[in-house]
């Protein structure tokens, strides 16, 4: 299975494409969409965010999306301006048909560290160890956006139906058994 993972925002919005496979997770890309910063030019910066994580889409084909869900705000014009990036964020994905899910800040953190409470350095800690990703300019951006998509594959895997017997087993992973 492959997940976008979209951390949005107006201004940057970080995206991960992972890979679940074989019990496995891939990093296949990741990166950040930065839309230029001019006030009056705000819906322009939202069709830049949907083009540009459509020719994600595009180019990766995924099977689902997940995004981090929008928090509690005190400023209500920034609240207002993420909102309007999720939905971008949000069309993208729903115009190809992909199921998106969502998931908290606390969430995310708990299910790729352990702690909900984590901080973001801890947060891109893990991220990298996970993925085997070393340092890039452009990484702290993109970290969130890769959390997601590993919190999505492990709600994923977690919701998988369990094997009850042998003959399940087997009948799921042909590959692995050995007829004499």
């Amino acid at each position: 299975m492959r997940i976008l993972g979209i951390d949005p925002g107006s201004v940057i919005c970080g995206y991960g494409i992972i890979e679940v496979e074989a019990g496995k997770i891939i990093l296949v890309e990741y990166g950040v969409i930065k839309a230029k910063k001019k006030e009056e030019d705000f819906p322009l910066r939202l069709k830049e965010i949907f083009e540009r994580l459509t020719s994600v889409i595009e180019r990766h084909l995924p099977d689902e999306s997940a995004l981090e869900s929008v928090f509690f705000s005190k400023n209500v014009q920034s609240l207002m301006k993420l909102s309007h990036a999720r939905a971008a964020a949000m069309l993208a994905s729903t115009l190809r048909e992909i199921p998106v899910a969502e998931y908290s800040p606390r969430e995310v953190k708990k299910a790729v560290t352990g702690n909900g409470n984590a901080s973001k350095q801890q947060v891109e800690y893990m991220v990298k160890s996970l993925l085997k990703i070393s340092e890039t300019h452009e990484f702290f951006d993109a970290t969130d956006a890769l959390a997601v998509a590993l919190c999505h594959a492990f709600k994923w895997k977690q919701n998988a139906s369990p094997v009850k017997n042998w003959k399940d087993y087997a009948a799921r992973n042909p590959e692995r058994v050995v007829k004499n």
